[in-house]
């Protein structure tokens, strides 16, 4: 099958990215030609997505869009698989080469923001259904920013990507919350299928939990890693907070390692200051932004990975990753990741409806107040993850694109 990826960056930026360098390659072994339409480069100190020698490829930015579009459509592929694009019009056009599939990576074509939750009174999930009704709770809910053309323009670009995805073959998700999301939106339960997403199992043998050679010493501190986009929704203020009453609760110090960038990481980092010069058996140090190739040393060093994201998390990719090498997580219970992490098997989800500071230290106490219980919460998180395994979401999507691809020939 010939198999078009269209997406806005061909190096990894991000989630997306990092989910078309494990999918790009994985297809072109089974067999299938691939070829990637991106908007545009994307940050130049970052790799490019992996791909096979003999992937064609081709950037809006520096063909223009007709000329991308005219080479896309002469490559006549059987498949489009779309992640997508700022330009809803592009993507639009790209969509209408072949049959067209879309993984639902976020809340773009659901939510002005695409943040998919309200920062006020509290921060708290958006269950609303996109529509008009949502540029009135914009400003008071703080849904997203305080420029209203950004708010007009947003929500007419998000408005036309949902209006496309209605007219796909088949949109798919990582989580069922996301499935959920697009059921809630009108969609027919046939047209929306949750595939999961592909975690690699690390190169060397599984025989022990990752870790297991760094296992928790209960007179030494106890290691946290948080690792990620530092932005609002990914819920800073309350992890940090949680810290120094997690530690009491504990009788131990904890040392919490924040990998990652993002617009809030100046105020993180103030805000993280003031909790170690108040608390002293608190410690949390920044690395700034890290390749997958350097995070894995930190998840091999670390006893409890902590998500404390406020926002309906898609998926929350990090903490599957994280439990592929023998690490449990501490989080709060919102959008996907309940689906991922389960109480007592590789992990703890912070008690009570809404995501607190104190919620979240219950959950990270939990984890690690017992070393015997710490040391199955690893073999759990191992365990859990494996259902992920890229084989298995590998036949999930041969199966939607045959699917797709086949009605279209038979039609």
């Amino acid at each position: 099958m010939r198999i078009a990826m269209v997406t806005a960056n061909a190096r990894v930026a991000g989630g997306v990215e990092r989910y078309l360098d494990a999918v790009i390659p994985a297809l072109a072994g089974a067999g299938h030609a691939v070829a990637l339409l991106a908007e545009r480069e994307g940050p130049r100190d970052r790799p490019r997505i992996a791909a096979p020698a003999a992937l064609e490829a081709w950037s809006v930015a520096d063909h223009g869009a007709a000329r991308a579009l005219e080479v896309l459509a002469a490559w006549r592929p059987d498949l489009i698989y779309a992640h997508g694009l700022e330009d809803a019009e592009v993507e639009a056009r790209a969509m209408a080469a072949a049959p067209a599939v879309a993984f639902a990576h976020d809340y773009r074509a659901t939510c002005i923001s695409g943040a998919k939750s309200f920062a006020r009174p509290a921060p708290a999930p958006c269950t609303r259904v996109f529509g008009a009704g949502c540029l009135g709770q914009f400003y008071p809910r703080r849904c997203g920013g305080l420029n209203p053309y950004t708010m007009i323009r947003d929500y007419r670009a998000h408005a036309a990507r949902l209006e496309l995805r209605r007219r796909l073959r088949m949109v798919l998700t990582a989580s069922q919350y996301m499935r959920r999301e697009y059921l809630r939106h009108g969609f027919a339960s046939a047209m929306v299928r949750c595939v999961g997403l592909p975690i690699a199992e690390p190169p060397r043998a599984l025989g022990a939990p990752r870790g297991a050679g760094n296992a928790i010493d209960p007179s030494g501190p106890a290691r946290l890693l948080f690792a990620g986009r530092m932005e609002p929704a990914k819920g800073g203020s309350l992890m940090f907070d949680a810290m120094p009453l997690a530690a009491t609760a504990l009788g131990r110090r904890l040392t919490l390692t924040c990998a990652g960038d993002g617009r809030e990481r100046a105020r993180w980092q103030s805000h993280a200051a003031g909790v170690t010069q108040a608390h002293r058996q608190v410690q949390i140090a920044f690395t700034g932004w890290i390749g997958d190739g350097t995070l894995a040393p930190l998840i091999d060093a670390a006893d409890l990975l902590i998500v404390p994201s406020v926002w309906p998390e898609p998926f929350g990719l990090i903490g599957a990753e994280a439990a592929m090498r023998g690490l449990p997580a501490a989080a709060f219970a919102v959008g996907g990741i309940p689906e991922w992490l389960a109480n007592g098997v590789n992990g703890w989800l912070a008690p009570g409806d809404e995501p607190t500071a104190a919620g979240l230290a219950v959950a990270i106490a939990k984890c690690l107040r017992d070393p015997r219980e710490h040391a199955r919460l690893r073999c759990g998180a191992i365990a859990e993850a494996r259902r992920f395994a890229p084989a298995l979401h590998l036949a999930a999507l041969t199966a939607v694109f045959d699917e797709v691809a086949g009605a279209d020939s038979r039609t």
